[in-house]
């Protein structure tokens, strides 16, 4: 169905409740492109690794290309699988000859070193206690890797440094006691981002709904002190605009920017909020930033300009289709790709109109590698289709067997191997050509 056509559809240019605090002073707003978080990493990253939360530069597009145009029935070749990992939705971070995931043991919430050409385990490290909650217990939160180092978030808020080689904690915070935060309903489930010298992570309420802290040794450095909202479940991303660093970000209430260098608040969005349960990472096209969630709400998309002197936002598109409910969505080409409902679809990034849906796997995630839709709905099926405006064309599918709760981690597609992470299990699938 074409958005366009839907009533509640709208496009409008300037919503008064978007403008920010006129205080607030910045730069003149121009998008330097997708890269900037890529090429800021202190460390040399091959083109087809998965260093953190939806790959290099956290759009959920891989490098990769030469994969299979399509599948055998049952699925591709499987390299190897495991089944150690214990609880949790951690989605692996993929570097040459290893991945980091974390998971639990022993009811202690753990992160593990798995060599990617065997699946053996390297090494395992314990973070303490694991979240219990009853839509699954363990960690929710993929590692990033910089230089020689991992840095983890669990569900419990506890924050770490550890050396890759071997697991050893450098250091370890727990960022909703330093700031005063209660834990959200599900717990954390973001992945901590970093540049350089710093790492931003969103404790959420009154001390600040997002900090930066020391990536030497966890102090803190500032809190968005005029930025108060509780916490999400998205992560952030870090965009160079117009020569300054902005975080963007999905607190519990509203879409937001904030200045990297000082935290200081650049927008605040709240049509697309969704009662404090915002998942979906938000998406910057040029300068349009989309953020959506799901249980009734919908996708917005805002475009951010501005002069030296202050910022000014314009809401572009709303539609309450638009509902991504945990799977995110992936730009490519002035596409977007997500599940909106319980359907996959393709809509237009600029304006909100819909090119086509599709029941596909069913509602989950999806990344995007050599032109794919790689897709894991959350009643265990996978799935591959051609990433096209033109319509659904599906290569292949398979079923997992269910393990009890729902499959919500995010596919992984790195190094021309496409991982599928289920509770305790994950699979290496070769989906090289």
């Amino acid at each position: 169905m074409d958005g366009s056509n839907d009533s509640s559809f709208r496009r409008v240019t300037s919503p008064e409740e978007n403008r920010p605090m006129n205080h607030l002073k910045t730069r003149a707003l121009q998008v330097a492109g997708l890269a900037a978080l890529a090429t800021s990493m202190t460390t040399a990253l091959l083109a087809d690794d998965w260093p953190q939360w939806r790959g290099p530069d956290r759009t959920g597009l891989s490098a990769e290309v030469g994969l299979l145009d399509e599948w055998p029935e049952g699925g591709p070749e499987i390299n190897w699988q495991i089944e150690t990992l214990g609880e949790g939705y951690s989605a692996p971070a993929v570097e040459g000859e290893r991945l980091y995931i974390q998971g639990t043991r022993n009811e202690l919430s753990m992160v593990f070193a798995i060599a990617t050409q065997t699946g053996e385990e390297i090494w395992a490290s314990d973070l303490g206690p694991r979240l219990v909650q009853d839509k699954g217990n363990g960690p929710r939160s993929t590692p990033t890797i910089v230089g020689e180092h991992l840095y983890v978030q669990n569900g419990m808020g506890e924050v770490a440094k550890l050396l890759k080689s071997n697991g050893e904690v450098v250091w370890r915070i727990n960022m909703l006691e330093r700031f005063g935060s209660p834990n959200i309903r599900w717990g954390i489930s973001e992945s901590p981002l970093v540049d350089g010298e710093r790492i931003y992570v969103m404790p959420g309420g009154e001390k600040g709904a997002i900090a930066a802290l020391s990536t030497e040794n966890g102090d803190t450095i500032w809190t968005s002190t005029e930025l108060t909202d509780k916490a999400s479940y998205s992560s952030l991303i870090l965009r160079e605009i117009d020569g300054q660093e902005v975080l963007i970000g999905f607190t519990g209430d509203a879409g937001v920017g904030v200045r990297a260098s000082d935290g200081a608040l650049l927008w605040r969005y709240t049509a697309p909020s969704s009662h404090g349960i915002n998942v979906a990472t938000p998406i910057l096209i040029d300068d349009v930033v989309f953020y959506t969630s799901s249980y009734g709400i919908g996708g917005g998309a805002l475009r951010v300009s501005g002069s030296n002197e202050s910022i000014e936002t314009a809401e572009v598109f709303f539609n309450p289709r638009l509902q991504n409910h945990h799977g995110g969505v992936v730009e490519l080409d002035g596409n977007l790709y997500g599940f909106f409902g319980p359907a996959l679809g393709s809509i237009d990034a600029k304006t909100g109109e819909s090119h086509w849906r599709a029941r596909s796997v069913g509602k989950g995630s999806l990344v995007i590698a050599d032109g794919k839709l790689f897709m894991l709905s959350e009643r265990h099926k996978v799935g591959l289709a051609v990433a096209t405006p033109e319509g659904y064309e599906e290569r292949g599918r398979f079923e997992l067997q269910p393990r009890g709760d729902y499959s919500w981690t995010h596919p992984v597609v790195a190094n021309r191997t496409l991982y599928i992470r289920d509770q305790e299990l994950l699979i290496a699938y070769d989906v090289a050509e």
